[in-house]
């Protein structure tokens, strides 16, 4: 049976959706150039607590909308997943991986996200996307190799638990379906997460004896197009995409902290890495192709 081909207009309409959800994993690249560089030293908790509670209050007063329903408590899940949890786990590993260590864990989310897809959403994904998924894994490691890396033990366990707590999250927006924009869900989200996030903070680090230019311009690039820019676009992919197509746009993420590396940390790129790069850039395009045919 000869399969049909999309109208142009479709098949236009997907390639934006496609393009707008991956800015968000773009912009989640440069997480770990600004936290080593004008975020303060082992706060992790701080900078999770920055970068979720202003952005989630300032999206609140802007859309004057709250939960109805159930929406109470499947807001105040995903919120803990995307941000109560996930936020803190991301900026410890931070501190405590390399980049690219960091990067090589959390691109083995399209792999987990298939997985759940099919225990929750009874969606099977074609053994096609998840070689797509496992050769994009395999160029994130050659890309972010590094004979310097240290694997820290609890740096890694923090990556891997924020990774699969993310995967959650996608998987259980696809099944519930918001019934709001994205830009509302995501105020909701962020204001319950950093709202969680606040005491333990205060209980584990104190607030900062001083805070210098160069923080304040990390935490306001990380607020405003990190967080709330970024969570807003990527609720609206994951409303329109399949589960699988969204977290493989997750590669997106180490190839921009590769480049964000080389423009502004001075890094430069052994053939191994250039290689992987473009097995990555492949593996992304691929996916996302045969995701479309699936």
């Amino acid at each position: 049976m000869t399969a049909v081909a999309a109208p142009p207009v479709i098949r236009t309409r997907h390639l934006g959706d496609l393009a707008l959800a991956a800015l968000a994993p773009a912009s989640w690249g440069t997480t770990y150039v600004v936290t080593t560089t004008l975020l303060p030293a082992d706060r992790p908790m701080l900078a999770a607590t920055m970068r979720a509670l202003p952005a989630g209050l300032v999206l609140l007063a802007v859309n004057r909308r709250l939960p109805k329903g159930e929406w109470w408590w499947k807001s105040a899940v995903l919120g803990l997943l995307n941000f109560g949890a996930f936020f803190p786990l991301i900026f410890f590993a931070a501190y405590r991986l390399p980049g690219g260590v960091a990067a090589t864990i959390g691109s083995i989310q399209p792999l987990v996200v298939a997985l759940l897809s099919l225990l929750v959403l009874r969606l099977r994904p074609a053994r096609a996307v998840l070689y797509a998924a496992l050769a994009g894994t395999g160029g994130v490691a050659l890309l972010t190799q590094s004979a310097e890396a240290r694997l820290d033990p609890l740096g890694i366990l923090a990556m891997l638990t924020a990774t699969s707590l993310m995967a959650v999250a996608i998987v259980l927006a696809k099944k519930w379906a918001p019934p709001h924009s994205p830009l509302v869900m995501t105020g909701w989200q962020l204001a319950v997460g950093g709202l969680v996030l606040a005491p333990f903070t205060l209980a584990f680090e104190g607030v900062p004896t001083s805070v210098t230019g160069e923080n304040i311009m990390g935490f306001g690039y990380l607020g405003i197009i990190g967080t709330a820019v970024a969570y807003a676009l990527w609720f609206r992919g994951i409303d329109r995409l399949a589960p699988t197509s969204v977290s493989l746009l997750g590669l997106t993420n180490p190839m921009v902290a590769t480049i964000a590396g080389l423009a502004i940390l001075g890094q430069t790129l052994a053939p191994g890495q250039i290689l992987g790069f473009t097995i990555a850039l492949g593996a992304l395009v691929a996916g996302q192709a045969l995701s479309r045919r699936t």
